[in-house]
């Protein structure tokens, strides 16, 4: 596959691709380095480790550095990538999707540095991470863009436009509903509330109980609308394609709202936590992933991404 890619001349899809699992796994792997309490195994200093380039590797220090080595390999390659994409000035989009690209990096490389400088507040590393989801959006952009990806469905453009707009608002479900997530796990307001009430009270009283309960509350919304999406793929016959991607993400909700359950259950187990983050960041790919493709498939269709085939606004 790898070769099949070099020799077509394909570079940009396969580093988009690679910068796209890379930043998954510094995600996931970012959630471990907060469940272990070694965020700060560097000590307040970036990009220095202890006052090395190379520290000691032990402990909480081992941890820390080696999150930061994947964060330099992601940056140097999506650096490359940029490079790449600024050099196919024939590509619009793409040159639009490399301007965010690059944006998105920068922004996350000062977020990172000020949370360790400022010791870990909390609101600068839940920023970190939504900026991380959407850096992962716009490395699948890249990639679909690339790759030429369409779905096939009978639908017409304007339903496919309408698809996009419930498919942005389940984006933004799903940001909102790990941005509470991050807060309240790095405010240590995870205990607050059992994993069906508030300990001596069946509704919330406190803030840390309102906060960790509205957090819930977004996880039920979120799950409640991806099933809708996915009963109504299949009801209106919205493709092979989109049932299943909608199935997928309908599964993995499920699953995800189970891990909540079971890390509150361990007492915010460290495997749990991260489990739960994983899928969660999985689930993100797949409604994002999603998303692109049918916004895309409706640019090709028309020429141009938001118009139907007289060039006029859809709905007009």
């Amino acid at each position: 596959m790898v070769k099949s890619l070099l020799i077509g001349g394909n570079i940009i899809k396969l580093a988009a691709i690679i910068s796209v699992l890379l930043t998954y796994i510094l995600i996931v792997f970012g959630g471990y380095v907060a469940s272990s309490e070694s965020g700060m195994g560097c000590g307040p200093e970036w990009p220095l480790c202890n006052g090395e380039v190379i520290p000691i590797l032990e402990n909480e220090t081992l941890i820390e550095f080696a999150h930061r080595a994947i964060g330099l390999l992601l940056a140097i390659l999506v650096g490359t990538l940029f490079v790449l994409i600024k050099r196919n000035k024939n590509n619009k989009i793409l040159q639009t999707a490399g301007n965010w690209l690059i944006s998105l990096l920068t922004l996350q490389i000062l977020a990172g540095a000020v949370v360790v400088v400022l010791d870990l507040p909390t609101i600068i590393i839940t920023v970190h991470l939504l900026v991380a989801m959407l850096f992962m959006l716009v490395l699948l952009w890249i990639y679909r863009t690339e790759s030429h990806t369409r779905i096939e469905t009978k639908l017409s453009d304007n339903r496919k436009l309408n698809i996009v707009f419930q498919l942005n608002v389940l984006i933004i479900l799903l940001l909102l509903t790990m941005g509470f997530g991050a807060f309240i796990k790095h405010e240590y307001y995870g205990l607050v509330c059992g994993w069906l009430d508030c300990r001596e009270t069946l509704l919330p009283v406190t803030t840390p109980e309102i906060l960790q309960t509205g957090h819930r509350i977004l996880a039920v919304i979120t799950a409640a609308y991806t099933i809708l999406l996915m009963f109504k793929a299949y009801l209106n016959n919205w493709g092979q394609g989109l049932k299943v991607r909608l199935l997928l993400a309908a599964t993995m909700v499920v699953i995800q709202i189970i891990s909540g359950i079971l890390t509150i259950i361990t007492n915010i187990s460290i495997p749990w936590a991260v489990v739960h983050l994983a899928i969660g960041t999985a689930l993100f790919m797949i409604v994002a992933d999603t998303r692109l493709i049918v916004g895309l498939t409706i640019a090709k269709n028309t020429g141009k991404p938001w118009t139907d085939k007289k060039g006029q606004p859809f709905g007009k």
